[in-house]
């Protein structure tokens, strides 16, 4: 496939698009000719919507929060009512409050799932709606991409970030149920983990030093291209895929599979019958096996 101009026509909103993974993100859909729109609260948004006009391109800012559900909706309808149409939403927004469990304010949970798993939920809901609109005017499929944005925190527990990992293991869960709600539409849901030195990943990155020439291998530039891929018509028959992204590679996750399976001898178990089952198990398995931390899994939080 011929990259440039792959997304000639189409219309896309970013959000979280001022700085870091969203920037990078709405400049590689741009740069792949699709008209953007840069969703962030703070000033940043037009800058990068400048930035995009300045290179040749179409783009518009929108300030709202996507965690709330009445700017959600008025961010899809203003991609709509600029553009004419939306074929792309990319969730990128996303904030950290981090506290061990034991620390953590009620204040600091809401905070991150609102913005995280509810944002994500809110654009979503709207665009799919579109979509589902769209597709019963034509009676057939439209052209509909979302790409949410997940973390390898909700695969190793990320002790630190318990909002965190629980706001990004919703978000793969939201992923991979619209995918299945959208599929007959013709749209394509897919989520990705990035690895990406932000201002929001600073701290988890901070012992990892750039290097003194060539590109940083946690450079947010290093995720954009498979954002784009998946914003592509390339990508039609990929769906309800979870991808972990970062310094020149792509690793597609398996669903979970069972690991193991135990029936009773009785009618039911009983905990003595569970202790002679389970307990040896677990016994002869090694710590990588039983317990999922970041350091075993070789993953670091972000």
């Amino acid at each position: 496939m011929s990259a440039e101009g792959c997304l000639e026509g189409k219309a896309a909103i970013v959000t979280g698009a001022a700085q870091g993974l969203g920037r990078a993100e709405a400049l590689e859909l741009a740069h792949l000719g699709a008209r953007v729109v840069v969703n962030d609260l703070g000033e940043g948004a037009e800058q990068v919507a400048a930035e995009i006009r300045d290179a040749g391109g179409e783009a518009i800012a929108h300030h709202g929060d996507v965690a709330d559900f009445g700017q959600a909706r008025e961010l899809v309808g203003l991609a709509v009512e600029a553009f004419g149409s939306l074929e792309i939403l990319v969730n990128n927004a996303g904030i950290l409050r981090d506290r061990m469990v034991f620390s953590m304010s009620e204040e600091e949970w809401d905070a991150v799932v609102r913005v995280h798993l509810k944002g994500h939920f809110n654009t979503t809901r709207f665009a799919a709606a579109h979509w589902r609109e769209a597709s019963k005017a034509t009676g057939g499929a439209v052209y509909g991409r979302i790409v949410n944005t997940s973390s390898e925190a909700f695969v190793a527990g990320s002790p630190g970030q318990p909002n965190y990992a629980a706001a990004k293991g919703g978000i793969v869960g939201l992923t991979t149920s619209t995918a299945g709600a959208l599929a007959k539409y013709g749209v394509t849901v897919n989520v990705i983990c990035p690895r990406a030195r932000t201002r929001m990943t600073e701290d988890v990155f901070r012992s990892v030093e750039p290097p003194a020439d060539g590109l940083d291998p946690l450079a947010p530039t290093h995720v954009s291209p498979l954002v784009g891929y998946l914003a592509s018509p390339a990508a039609s028959r990929i769906s309800g895929q979870v991808l972990v992204v970062h310094g020149g590679m792509v690793a597609l996750l398996e669903r979970p599979r069972v690991a193991a399976k135990f029936d009773t001898a009785k009618d039911m178990f009983t905990v003595a019958e569970l202790d002679e089952r389970l307990t040896p198990f677990f016994a002869e398995r090694s710590p990588q096996e039983t317990f999922a931390a970041p350091e075993v899994l070789g993953l670091r939080k972000g």
